[in-house]
């Protein structure tokens, strides 16, 4: 590549993501901006990055589309090893003489999906938020109260000890299955 400025334009859907293998992201409507400016030995790489990615909504299961806009950037040059041990920096063989980008796109993406993906409130399937509120402890409207009695729920299950095993409710079918070995070792007890 010549010295000074390079600009390339990528446009991203669902393809780019499948073969990323990515199941997060169903649908993706992406346009990349790179620049890259060579300067004697380093090449300095900045990714803008816009448009819309379709997830999965995790209360109600339906599309969710989020907007996406991000940007990074990156020093490339050549040495020795390759070594992408500093984040700021990534140090390439000298054999090599062209560098695939698509994973540095494809991280920068997955980074902006935040860990809950949810509509916001009242924007998601109103079947499934019929079928939520009719199994949800309380019978209350609130989504948060949901997710707060899952919450407590959960950290019931963390505090409860571990080394009770009566404690725990059974099978009865279980239990008749127990009572009925117990009654023959019983009987063989009686024989001897």
């Amino acid at each position: 590549m010549p010295q000074g400025e390079q600009s390339f334009e990528f446009h991203l859907g669902k393809t780019f993501f499948s073969n990323m293998e990515n199941p997060d992201i169903h649908d993706a409507d992406l346009d990349v901006a790179l620049t890259v400016v060579h300067k004697s030995d380093l090449y300095q790489f900045d990714f803008h990055i816009t448009g819309t990615i379709t997830l999965i909504c995790d209360r109600c299961l339906d599309d969710l589309v989020m907007p996406v806009d991000t940007t990074y950037s990156i020093a490339v040059k050549y040495g020795d090893d390759y070594n992408d041990d500093n984040d700021d920096l990534l140090v390439i063989p000298y054999s090599d003489n062209y560098l695939n980008v698509a994973y540095m796109i494809h991280d920068t993406v997955a980074l902006t999906i935040p860990i809950k993906h949810v509509h916001p409130m009242g924007k998601c399937n109103r079947q499934m938020s019929a079928v939520l509120k009719k199994h949800r402890a309380g019978g209350s409207d609130d989504d948060n109260e949901l997710e707060n009695s899952l919450i407590e729920e959960m950290d019931s299950m963390d505090t409860a000890p571990t080394d009770d095993v009566n404690a725990t409710p059974t099978d009865p079918r279980w239990d008749a299955l127990k009572s009925l070995n117990r009654n023959s070792d019983a009987d063989s007890d009686t024989e001897k």
